[in-house]
């Protein structure tokens, strides 16, 4: 079977994030500049190849001084780490809409091998007569694995940010011809 290459349509989607701040609210923020490409034979998409890359600079939660301190040395080092990057290494089919996704997310030159349920919604053609597929990840993941591991502790107790991070990823990807 032949192979088949998808880009990512980005005007049809999202990479966001939410973390809890003073432990009982949560600031939500996306990535505004990223790629990911798929390779899958012809249109099987169990144990397809996924890679995807975000620029750090790109990170947006709707406040400058809480982004630029996100992409200081107290967080993402854009400096020095500009993005980060997931490879898969495994797409395995559960069901006829979900997928479990397997691969080594690299932050700040840190690599972790993660897991995530993938929610496949299907392959459709949009009127101009591409055909595109559908994806949505959800996930958690411990910052400080990564080495993000600035804080502040909070006068009542606690901290100020959160260290579960969880991921709200909406995919639509174009076949290429």
């Amino acid at each position: 079977m032949a192979t088949t290459k998808w880009s990512i349509d980005p005007t049809h989607s999202e990479i966001g994030f939410k973390v809890k701040h003073m432990m009982f609210t949560n600031v939500s923020g996306k990535f505004g500049t990223y790629d990911a490409t798929i390779t899958t034979e012809g249109n099987n998409f169990e144990n397809a190849a996924i890679e995807f890359s975000g620029d750090i600079a790109s990170i947006d939660t709707a406040n400058a001084d809480r982004d630029g301190h996100l992409r200081s040395a107290d967080f993402f080092d854009a400096e020095n780490n500009p993005k980060l990057t997931f490879k898969g290494s495994s797409f395995k089919k559960i069901d006829d809409g979900d997928y479990e996704l397997t691969g080594d997310l690299t932050i700040k030159g840190v690599s972790k091998t993660v897991k995530f349920p993938v929610e496949f919604s299907g392959i459709m053609t949009d009127p101009w007569g591409n055909t595109k597929v559908g994806l949505n990840i959800e996930g958690k993941i411990n910052r400080k694995d990564w080495g993000l591991n600035w804080n502040s502790a909070l006068e009542t107790g606690g901290v100020l940010v959160g260290e579960e991070v969880r991921l709200n990823i909406e995919l639509q990807f174009v076949k290429q011809a």
